[in-house]
């Protein structure tokens, strides 16, 4: 079974900055794929930004040079850096990973953390 567990959402006022957390547990063999998904009220779930198990990072236009993701292999976790929020960045956060364990390889989805920027 594997656990993705995000942190570090909360309230900032526009032009703020915050720092994501998600920590993988369980079993697994390897992590192909780790992102950032966002979902806001009314509005389908967006990827955010992903970064492959090579160090290969993409990112929604959106949040392009103001939002850096990044990894820690050793402790399969995976952060997102989010500097001048905007009040549009306002959205829960989920942390998705393709995982691979001794069984098969699966997208695997965190409970989201809220993150709410005031103008």
């Amino acid at each position: 079974q594997v656990q993705l567990v995000e942190s570090g959402g909360g309230l900032v006022q526009a032009g703020g900055s915050l720092r994501l957390s998600c920590a993988a547990s369980g079993s697994i063999l390897s992590i192909n794929t780790m992102s950032w998904f966002r979902q806001a009220p009314g509005k389908q779930r967006e990827l955010v930004a992903d970064i492959r198990s090579g160090g290969t990072t993409s990112y929604a236009d959106s949040v392009k040079g103001r939002f850096t993701v990044s990894s820690d292999n050793a402790k399969n976790a995976l952060y997102l850096q989010m500097n001048n929020l905007k009040p549009e960045d306002t959205a829960v956060y989920y942390c998705n990973a393709n995982i691979r364990n001794r069984i098969v390889t699966d997208n695997y989805w965190g409970q989201g953390t809220q993150v709410t920027v005031s103008s």
